[in-house]
Parts: C-alpha cells; structure tokens; sequence
C-alpha cells in the first residue's frame, strides 16, 4: 500500500475577507479521509497572482495530490485558469466539446450564452478536461510538477460531484491507497492536561501505526484514535483492544463514541431506563433545554423546563424558601438544590436540573464574581450540586454552564462517576 499526501488550496478574497465560509475544504478532508488519503495542508490564498503561484510551487513540493477549489469563474478576477496554464506552461485554447457542454446547459435554463460565457470552454492544453454537468466551470486534470492536480468550481455543489463522480475514482485508479481508520472517545468534567497525565502510561505504549490526538472543546475533551494499515477489519479490532485496556482508567468520563453527543448520550440513558426530566434554568436561560430538544425523540423524557430569572418565580413556581434566598442569595447551594428539587416535583420528573449564577458582565461582586454558577441534580437518591468558576464572557459561561449540568446529570445517575 502507498501512503498518499494531498493538499487542498481554495482560492477567493471572499474567503480571506470572511465572506464566504471555506466548508469545500472541510467536506473534500473527509472524503479523502474515508479512502485513504492524508491532507497534510490546507491553504487559503486570495485573488493574487503571485500568492497563488507562489501556492501552487509549495504545494508541488511536499504533496502527491493537489485540490483546487474556485477562481474558475468568466470573470477577469478569476485567475485560477490562466494560472495554471502559467504555472505548468502551456496554452489556453477553445474545446469544442467544453464549449458545447456550456452551451448545452444554458440552453437547458432557457438562457442566452453571452461571449465570456463561451471561454468557460477554453482550457490550457495540458490539462484533462473534466465535464461539469451541474455548471459551467469545467474540472481541470493536470499531471506533472510532481503530483496529480485537480482544479474545480467553488460552487459546493458543483465540486461535491466532480470529487465523487471523477476524483475518487481517478485516485482508486492511480493509487493502491491505505486504510485511515479514526475512531472518537468523548470524554467530559476532565480537563486535557489532567487526562493526558491519567493515560500517559497507555499512551506510551501505543503500537507505532495508532496515533492519538486531543481534541478539547466547550467542556469536553475527545480523544481520536488513528490507526493506518492496510486491513481495515484488523485495525478495528487493535483499537477496540487499546481502547478496551483504556477505559478502566477514564470509564467514569466517558460519555459516548464518534458522532455521539453528550445530549443524545444522556437521552439514551433516560429513554432506556424510561425515566424523565425536567429542567429550571435561571443563569443558563433555556440553553440546556436547546441541547436536549435538538436529540429526535426527547419528548419520550424531556417533561418541561422553567426560566424563573426573578426571584419571585424562583419561589412562587418552584417553592424556593424566602429565607433560602436572604439568607444565602439566588447564586447558591442552597437556592439551586431547592431549584431541583422543586422543578422535579413540579413536573413529576424523575430527575430535576437547575443552575443559577452571574453569567456577566455585569453583577459580580467579592464573594460571587462573574462566571460563578451554582448547578444541582435532584435524583431519586438526593441532591447533587457543583459550584463553577468560569469566565468574564457571558455566552461562553451560558455554553459551560449547558455541558456541565448535562455532565452532572450523568453523574447523578450513575453515582460511581463520581
């Protein structure tokens, strides 16, 4: 088998202004990804001559396969086209059969070609041309240099079937391609640091062709397992093995595998055991009720949630006690396990969630600054609560505030996650 190397250079000042978003790149990863081939580099250039030149030399120099995505519009900032020809030093002449095929789909639409219309048609003589039967710009195949260069429209739908329809089956041609296969655990209420200390033995004792990588975002940590060989049944049961030897260590932060989110995890396990929720959200206001509408089929558990920002709600439809919130404030223990506790029994829930804390700017002081936030889960074995301590921003304190009562109630319902 060859290991295989590309790289994918999209071109527009669009996408260097922030304009236009660079998901072609993104999408064309994971399709190479799937077959066998490794993006080494992505790169980003605008609408430049040299700049573009100047990627298309670095990339010769350190890739098998290069991916090129826009600039091949009839317009003169365009530069894909005669860059290229620049580049590999040749021509641009008119393809009949390329200019058919643009006249051919404007014709479809019932729409007049005009005259830059018609140099859609015009290639540079060393390239294969590629029909785009979704648009106008044609796909260009060129060979030399050192790599396989493929060049397409920006236009997303138009490059997915290029790729599909001629770009994958041209590499399963060209190349004997490995197997990548990538396997995620997802862990949460462990920071990266302290997880990479807890595996560090298991870690250095990885068999050379699996590869680990950390992944932390908002709350969690995913931990990627990369195996590359040459069978992918036999690279499935290795990392089955690695990560069976793995988890007694990290089982108790272990929410879910892949796609899986935490949501959806923590919906397998009420809808399993036929248990239900019910949330009172003051600080994270309806943000953890987003998180488990947006999984299909929460209503088989999800029973209602409450927003009472004001104390007064707090009290009148939660029954928190009038002295609870004097004496200890609406950011407290106190306050947030009797939140629990009354929006279980309001909904006749099973489980009852709450939160309340200062999620900024405003309306910190010594003892609570902004970013404090008291959580609870009220359970059929009693009340757990957390404190947290997060940041000066305040949506950033709303999403931490989501994972964590999310991670608290995996938690509470199995105590030895503790």
């Amino acid at each position: 088998m060859q290991a295989v190397n590309a790289e994918i250079i999209a071109i527009g000042d669009e996408l260097l202004y922030g304009q236009i978003m660079d998901t072609n790149s993104h999408w064309i990863s994971q399709q190479l990804d799937a077959v066998g081939v490794r993006v080494v580099r992505k790169t980003t250039v605008g609408d430049n001559r040299i700049d573009i030149l100047t990627a298309f030399a670095e990339a010769s120099t350190r890739t098998d396969l290069v991916l090129i995505t826009g600039g091949l519009g009839p317009t003169q900032d365009d530069l894909t086209k005669p860059l290229l020809a620049e580049y590999f030093g040749c021509e641009i002449v008119e393809v009949p059969e390329a200019v058919e095929a643009v006249s051919a789909y404007f014709k479809r639409r019932g729409r007049e070609m005009t005259p830059l219309n018609i140099l859609q048609g015009h290639l540079p003589t060393c390239c294969t041309y590629v029909p785009n039967e979704v648009g106008t710009a044609p796909g260009m195949w060129f060979e030399g240099k050192g790599a396989y260069w493929m060049s397409m429209p920006g236009v997303p739908y138009e490059m997915k079937k290029l790729v599909n329809d001629f770009v994958l089956p041209k590499l399963a041609e060209i190349f004997e391609l490995p197997v990548i296969y990538h396997k995620l655990i997802k862990t949460a209420g462990i920071g990266e640091s302290w997880l990479a200390d807890l595996i560090k033995d298991w870690e250095n004792a990885l068999p050379v062709h699996i590869r680990l990588a950390y992944l932390p975002s908002l709350g969690h940590v995913k931990l990627r397992l990369t195996a590359f060989g040459n069978d992918k049944e036999q690279l499935c049961e290795e990392v089955a093995a690695q990560i069976k030897a793995l988890l007694p260590q990290i089982d108790k932060y272990v929410y879910g595998y892949d796609e899986e989110t935490l949501e959806t995890a923590l919906g397998k396990l009420l809808k399993n055991a036929g248990k239900t929720i019910a949330l009172a959200e003051s600080c994270s206001g309806g943000y953890v009720s987003h998180l488990i509408t947006t999984v299909p089929g929460s209503s088989d558990y999800f029973q209602g949630a409450v927003v009472p920002y004001h104390n007064a709600f707090k009290e009148r439809i939660l029954g928190v006690k009038v002295e609870t919130l004097t004496t200890h404030g609406a950011v407290s223990e106190e306050t947030v396990a009797e939140m629990a506790t009354g929006v279980r029994e309001l909904f006749g829930a099973n489980y009852g969630l709450a939160s309340s804390g200062i999620a900024g700017p405003d309306g910190g002081t010594a003892d609570k600054p902004v970013g404090t936030v008291w959580i609870a889960c009220a359970g059929p074995e009693g009340v757990e609560t957390r404190k947290l301590q997060l940041t000066q921003d305040r949506m950033l304190n709303i999403q931490l505030t989501g994972v964590a009562v999310l991670n608290l109630f995996r938690i509470c319902f199995h105590p030895s996650n503790k």
